[in-house]
């Protein structure tokens, strides 16, 4: 005697759970790579700025406190030695640029030599950074 199962079901892959799973995937992935996007730079007083915006392709990041005293990516170093350091450091890269950390109570003139010892170094592109506005 011959028993006739009904039809057979071919497995199938459900695709819905497929896709929820690899949005969600790609969601976190997101949210971990801007949550990477770190400055080395030291905590100043920046000036403020209605047009402010954060250049996310830095390289290298100068800050100058009020003081005078400057810092190549958290180390203290000299203004003297500034320009070389930064030559240094750009060998590593094929377009340096520099990201421009700056006390808002900083002298003007003094600002103008860190600027200098940056262009001395060859670095063309450089960020001077500010502090956005919150607009009303």
């Amino acid at each position: 005697m011959k028993i006739r199962q009904g039809n057979a079901r071919k497995p199938r892959i459900e695709m819905l759970p497929l896709i929820d799973i690899v949005f969600l995937l790609l969601v976190f992935f997101i949210y971990a790579m801007l949550s990477m996007a770190v400055h080395k730079a030291l905590p100043v007083a920046l000036p403020k700025s209605s047009t402010a915006k954060i250049d996310k392709q830095v390289v290298l990041s100068v800050t100058v406190r009020s003081d005078g005293t400057v810092f190549l990516d958290n180390t203290l170093i000299p203004l003297e030695d500034l320009a070389d350091a930064l030559a240094e450091q750009a060998k590593k890269d094929r377009d340096p640029s520099v990201l421009l950390f700056a006390d808002r109570s900083l002298p003007y003139q003094d600002l103008f030599y860190v600027l200098d010892q940056i262009k001395i170094a060859g670095i063309s592109k450089i960020s001077l950074e500010a502090e956005g506005i919150n607009k009303r």
